[in-house]
């Protein structure tokens, strides 16, 4: 819980806390008829409804009622006796409460860049101790060889050199052409009309998206039409009539 969500209701003023700070330093409200023992008792009612305590709110407002204390104490006291305490006048207390609350405000801020650069630096953490023997892959001499700089120059150099090319004769690329296709539906198209999948019976991946190619351009150029009644159904491929009469 933020302190500004901390809604008061006292005999000079109601709403939140962070506005009351306001009106305290512009001087608009006076300090003195500001009962801070209420301030006090709100704030812990409203501990026991939350279900965990926020340590850094707390913090907060510990800190910021300690300030109101010191500057009502100041205000409190004769106008003698501040002199001969050497103390500060009320409107320099109040300056002093503001310059607090900004410290207190930078002290916080740096203690969350602290705590993120703690577990942003988890992932970096060295380890100090070997490995146990059992662990080891390589003996301990070996390891400390690696740290040469003569190994370490070799090891970069070895990135620099460009890598002879992988072997991939001993795979069998299958390799078709939109020609070749296009002849095959073609010779089929003979017969007036085919089924799509006696087109690709038995054929591998990369025929059957050739054959899809070589069939679009059959369509674009106005040789054939192909007609599915369901999806995922049957395609049946038909010769334009065009064709067909040539034919």
């Amino acid at each position: 819980m933020r302190i500004a969500q901390l809604e008061l209701d006292l005999d000079v003023f109601a709403g939140p806390f962070d506005l009351l700070l306001s009106l305290i330093l512009r001087e608009e409200l006076d300090l003195l008829e500001v009962d801070l023992a209420e301030v006090v008792v709100a704030y812990l009612d409203h501990l026991e409804s939350l279900d965990q305590l926020d340590l850094e709110s707390a913090t907060e407002f510990l800190v910021l009622i300690a300030a109101l204390l010191e500057l009502k104490s100041r205000l409190m006291l004769p106008g003698e006796e501040v002199a001969e305490l050497d103390e500060l006048e009320p409107a320099e207390a109040a300056e002093e409460l503001v310059e607090r609350m900004l410290q207190y405000a930078r002290f916080r801020a740096a203690g969350r860049h602290l705590a993120g650069a703690h577990e942003h630096g988890q992932g970096f953490l060295m380890r100090s101790a070997p490995l146990p023997e059992s662990l080891r892959k390589v003996s301990l001499a070996n390891a400390e060889v690696a740290y040469d700089p003569a190994v370490l120059g070799a090891s970069l150099g070895s990135l620099l050199r460009t890598p002879a090319p992988i072997d991939l004769t001993h795979m069998a690329m299958p390799r078709v052409t939109v020609a070749e296709r296009l002849k095959v539906l073609r010779d089929l198209l003979r017969r007036g009309s085919f089924s799509f999948d006696e087109a690709v019976r038995d054929a591998d991946r990369v025929t059957v998206c050739v054959t899809v190619f070589a069939l679009l351009e059959l369509y674009k150029r106005g040789e054939a039409a192909w007609e599915q009644e369901e999806p995922f159904g049957p395609i049946t491929v038909t010769a334009d009539a065009k064709q067909r009469a040539a034919a």
